[in-house]
């Protein structure tokens, strides 16, 4: 029998702020264990939480960023759940007025665009973190992450292979990059996806038993452990076996998933309202200034790119990809309209550099503008291409407060275009080479490189190649 896959993703945000969702704490990411806390974060009797309005700025934004509507009158309620890392016994959460409810996540895959729907986003608490590697007989507790802010993004069950879920968590995780809400480092738990995942047969509309699986570090991960578990589940249904609800691990390393625990249901968590947060509102004047204060977003930008600036789909893909990318094309863009040589040299001699000195682009030192005059002297014929790349612009790394003529007039590459002067050198170089001339003339027209190459290295690189070429042509024939 053939099955298809129902999946939906259920993706934890950290957020960006100083301190912790409900009190001042640092909310930092790597401190000592267990330094990041307070009588509040450890919950001791008679410690009381307090709203913390970043927290749900960053929220209406990832909703708005989503197409989401904002739930105006907002209130909190507890999850009542036991884990050694939780000190409060409970979780501060959203249970029936999530800030945001609806919206969609486009996607793009091979068969083309899609929306996958979203349920709902709301805000929460993170639980500490159970260390068992530390001592040989003891798990170990590190409150400091307890209390940090978190959004939850729930989809619907609409996605239907590992490919897509790739895409959708790639989506989510350059928009809070775009929006600054959030690093996106999943490595380091910044960004956390569940997934929930069961299979029926093609056809047909009820939906089988759903397990979820969690533990997964990696966007390559999410679509490596849905994979293994919808394979696992069709062996199962194929050898007659039933499908428990459970909650599964994944291991990267064998890249099968694992039994961890039966799925609580709903009732388990007995919610209820939070007593000692009062509710919020958020007025039309408070919405309307995050509205005006979100940042030009990835369709946005992609749409900009491929359609005003007229880029390929592979160059404005990849410029869009990273917001400080996109942003540092834009200021080039600036200066100069010639958006397929700033491409060019975004993704080619930038980037190599950025890679091979470990820099950050927000820390590139060449202002952009003398990125564009580099690309206007090629233009205008006064710097060859491998000349400005391979010579120029490594030393205005060096000087990056020195303009490119300047430099490339100092390293002596300025290209000539005085024709006497090209057509004596071309002259000399095809008395070198009578054979070859005589061959050319007899049909051999891929000589025609040889000849401008031997210009090129006689008047060291600085004689314009369109010229030459031409030259050389007209001294052919």
């Amino acid at each position: 029998m053939t099955y298809e896959a129902i999946i939906g993703l259920e993706i934890h945000v950290q957020l960006l702020t100083k301190s912790k969702a409900y009190c001042s704490d640092n909310a930092e990411f790597g401190g000592l264990p267990n330094t990041q806390v307070s009588p509040i974060t450890i919950a001791h009797p008679g410690t009381l939480p307090k709203h913390n309005k970043l927290v749900v700025e960053h929220a209406i934004k990832m909703g708005l960023a989503l197409n989401c509507d904002i739930t105006r009158v907002n209130r909190f309620d507890r999850k009542n759940y036991f884990y050694a890392d939780l000190p409060k016994g409970y979780q501060i959460t959203q249970d029936k007025t999530p800030i945001c409810t609806g919206g969609y996540v486009k996607i793009k895959t091979k068969d083309g665009e899609k929306q996958i729907r979203l349920t709902r986003i709301h805000m929460e608490e993170d639980s500490g973190k159970s260390m068992h590697d530390q001592d040989l007989n003891d798990t170990l507790v590190d409150y400091n992450r307890a209390g940090v802010p978190l959004i939850e993004i729930v989809g619907e069950p609409d996605i239907r292979s590992g490919e897509e879920a790739y895409e959708l968590v790639s989506e989510v995780r350059k928009l809070v990059r775009y929006l600054g809400i959030c690093d996106g480092n999943m490595e380091e738990g910044s960004l956390r996806c569940d997934a929930n995942i069961s299979i029926r047969p093609v056809g047909t509309s009820t939906y089988g038993t759903k397990v979820e699986v969690k533990n997964m570090n990696s966007i390559s991960n999410v679509k490596r452990a849905i994979e293994s578990e919808v394979e696992r589940q069709t062996e199962m249904l194929n050898k007659g076996e039933t499908i428990v609800s459970e909650t599964r691990g994944f291991n990267a390393l064998k890249g099968n998933t694992f039994s961890m625990r039966s799925k609580e249901a709903a009732n388990d968590y007995r919610y209820f309202p939070e007593p000692d947060l009062p509710p919020f509102i958020i007025s039309d004047t408070y919405l309307n200034e995050v509205k005006a204060a979100l940042p030009a977003l990835p369709e946005q930008l992609y749409n900009q790119l491929r359609n005003e600036m007229g880029l390929s789909e592979y160059d404005t893909k990849t410029i869009t990809e990273d917001k400080a990318t996109a942003f540092f094309y834009l200021s080039i863009c600036e200066h100069s309209r010639n958006y397929k040589a700033i491409a060019n040299w975004v993704l080619g001699p930038v980037k190599s550099y950025l890679n091979d000195t470990a820099t950050d682009i927000e820390d590139f030192k060449l202002p952009t503008s003398t990125i564009a005059e580099l690309i206007q002297l090629i233009e205008d014929g006064k710097l060859s291409n491998s000349a400005a790349s391979q010579t120029v612009f490594p030393a205005l790394m060096q000087t990056p407060d020195k303009s490119a003529l300047s430099v490339a007039e100092a390293l002596n590459v300025i290209q000539t275009s005085d024709l006497s002067l090209i057509s004596g050198i071309v002259s000399e170089v095809l008395a070198k080479f009578p054979d070859k001339v005589e061959e050319y003339k007899s049909g051999k027209k891929g000589l025609l490189g040889l000849f401008v190459g031997e210009v090129m290295k006689a008047s060291k690189g600085k004689a314009d190649p369109k010229l030459v070429n031409a030259e050389v042509v007209k001294a052919l024939e």
